[in-house]
């Protein structure tokens, strides 16, 4: 069992920069998948980046590549999503997520075993 919990949601605004963690516990195994997605509303959830929790093997969607990074604390059981430049597009919940020691990373939603609730990012123009 994995207990996820998201924070550093907000309000900023274009341009700005904003770090979202995620806090893990429970399991802690260094193959699993760790996972960030977000969903906008009106819109169907979005895959954005992804990693081994040991921080090995990152991997990002086209549409934030160069903009977000994933990393993580192993020691910590966290998880963390750097954002850059953000935009009014980047509007949306975001969601961190787990997979348990998959073969490779997913992008796919319905494969990653336990979802935080989410914590709110809402860029203003």
């Amino acid at each position: 069992q994995v207990h996820l919990v998201e924070s550093g949601g907000g309000l900023v605004e274009a341009g700005d920069s904003l770090t979202l963690s995620c806090a893990a516990s429970g399991r802690t195994d260094s193959r699993d998948a760790m996972a960030w997605f977000r969903q906008a509303p009106g819109k169907a959830r979005e895959f954005l980046a992804a990693v081994r929790r040991n921080g090995e093997s990152p991997r990002y969607a086209d549409a934030v590549r160069g903009r977000f990074t994933i990393s993580t604390d192993i020691a910590k059981s966290m998880v963390y999503l750097q954002m850059n430049d953000l935009n009014p597009n980047d509007t949306a919940i975001y969601y961190c997520a787990v997979e348990i020691a998959p073969v490779s990373l997913s992008i796919y939603g319905r494969r990653y075993n336990y979802w935080g609730r989410g914590t709110q990012v809402t860029v203003s123009s």
